[in-house]
């Protein structure tokens, strides 16, 4: 094994004692970050916060994983603009999640890489009394759902907290498509929908070729393995299910006897060889990726659709992954949520600049000038200031957000880490968090279970 401290000044040798006052410092949390198979991992780290220890311990095997991952946060402290001041203390082996259960040396494992084993890791973290803070999707089996609902109860007992990383709740246009669909006045009520008609709808593009931080992202090749990342409907349809919960039953109990699937299906995404290893760096396609190749291309099971009714309201979330995203473009989020009144709706394609823009369309009941009135009285008791409307065809209001109130994605994980430090000073999630989250995980691996039958 190596033990070595990397910090803004590089890296150099750490002794044992030095190590043990990691834990004699003021700081009420530290970070034990476990094999960071994927740049989310950094992402927690992109800022700093005040009581969070800048020491942050790192458990991985030797690897480029590891090496990408300790390179991101360089360049987090090195950067001009607000630097951070991290110094990463790394054990490399084998071994590393042994000894990161042996050392103990911090109180929250930070989650965020290969899927395969990552259930074990939240059962063996939780019992051994640690806080987990988990990149979606904590699971990606059916038979690991039983065990994570386990594992919940687990936590309760050993007083600590399992969270996973749900950074969609933060962006803008979906905090105000939620907000809106609770103004009667304006939204009426969420329709039941139908099969073919869902009252609430997420279609989710993302991209294998991609920008993070403003360098090109080089993913792992076992991030193209399904039996290590996950399939597509197991995966990022984890927040189109949790925003669905979030916004059609805001902080409800939810359980999985609310739900009741309907359809679901999966297909691949076709990769060559050449975009292999533009984003990869490998030449060749690796042993473990062999069942997956047909005709010398990759078949990656990426992409997934299920329609399912929750509580009674028929809902649709799709997800897709294309290679590269088009010329001044990225991954893409489309959102409806149909009311008795109006539909909100979230468009991000080209029309839009590829930015998450708010309409309100099918206006029903009242004339686009009476609406209007209606939905300006409606924005302007929401606590975000100069939101424009404009019109958008005959039964179509757009809503400007301003840029102050646009924060990236990127952004996103910071702000979910200071909520759930937020819940770790409390000692306590809202009492709708667990049940949704079991709720959730439930939703998404019964999909794929009826996808592959």
């Amino acid at each position: 094994m190596i033990l070595s401290s990397c910090g803004s000044g590089g890296s150099g040798k750490r002794n044992s004692e030095e190590k043990d006052k990691l834990m004699e410092s003021s700081y009420n949390v530290k970070l034990l970050t476990v094999d960071p198979g994927h740049f989310h991992a950094a992402l927690v780290q992109k800022t700093m916060y005040p009581q969070v220890s800048p020491d942050v311990m790192v458990y991985a095997p030797e690897g480029p994983d590891l090496e990408q991952h300790l390179g991101r946060i360089s360049s987090y402290n090195s950067r001009t603009d607000n630097p951070t001041n991290w110094n990463e203390i790394v054990y490399r082996g084998p071994d590393f999640f042994e000894k990161m259960l042996s050392e103990k040396a911090g109180n929250v494992v930070v989650l965020s890489g290969n899927n395969r084993k990552k259930a074990s890791y939240i059962s063996s973290s939780i019992e051994a009394g640690l806080n987990v803070l988990a990149d979606k999707p904590m699971i990606i089996r059916p038979e690991d759902w039983p065990g994570l609902e386990a594992d919940f109860g687990k936590a309760a007992e050993k007083g600590v907290l399992l969270y996973d990383i749900m950074t969609e709740r933060f962006e803008i246009t979906t905090i105000l498509q939620k907000l809106l669909s609770q103004k009667p006045e304006v939204f009426g009520t969420l329709v039941p929908g139908t099969a073919g008609d869902p009252a609430v709808s997420k279609v989710s593009v993302h991209h294998f070729s991609k920008l993070v931080s403003g360098t090109p992202l080089q993913r792992p090749a076992w991030f193209f393995d399904v039996e290590q990342q996950g399939e597509g409907i197991v995966d990022v349809t984890t927040h189109l299910v949790d925003l669905i919960q979030w916004e059609c039953f805001p902080e409800q109990i939810l359980s999985p006897s609310d739900v009741k699937l309907a359809t679901a299906k999966r297909w691949p995404t076709i990769i060559t060889k050449e975009e292999f290893r533009g984003v990869t760096g490998m030449d060749e396609f690796p042993e473990y990726l062999g069942k997956d190749v047909k005709d010398g291309k990759l078949h990656v099971y990426s992409n997934g659709e299920m329609i399912y009714q929750l509580k009674g309201i028929w809902a649709k979330v799709s997800v897709t992954w294309d290679f590269m995203p088009p010329a001044g473009g990225g991954d893409t989020h489309y959102s409806v949520m149909r009311g008795s009144l109006c539909d909100l709706v979230i468009r991000q394609g080209a029309e839009e600049a590829y930015v998450p823009t708010l309409y309100v369309e099918n206006i029903k009941g009242s004339t686009l000038q009476e609406f209007t009135g209606k939905l300006r009285a409606a924005l302007d008791s929401l606590p975000y200031d100069s939101l424009v409307i404009e019109n958008s065809g005959s039964k179509a209001l757009k809503v400007n957000i301003p840029q102050k109130y646009r924060v990236s994605h990127e952004e996103h994980f910071g702000q979910v880490t200071e909520r759930f430090l937020e819940y770790l000073e409390a000692g306590k999630l809202p009492d709708w968090e667990v049940p949704g989250m079991i709720t959730k995980y439930y939703t998404t691996t019964s999909a794929l279970k009826m996808a592959k039958q």
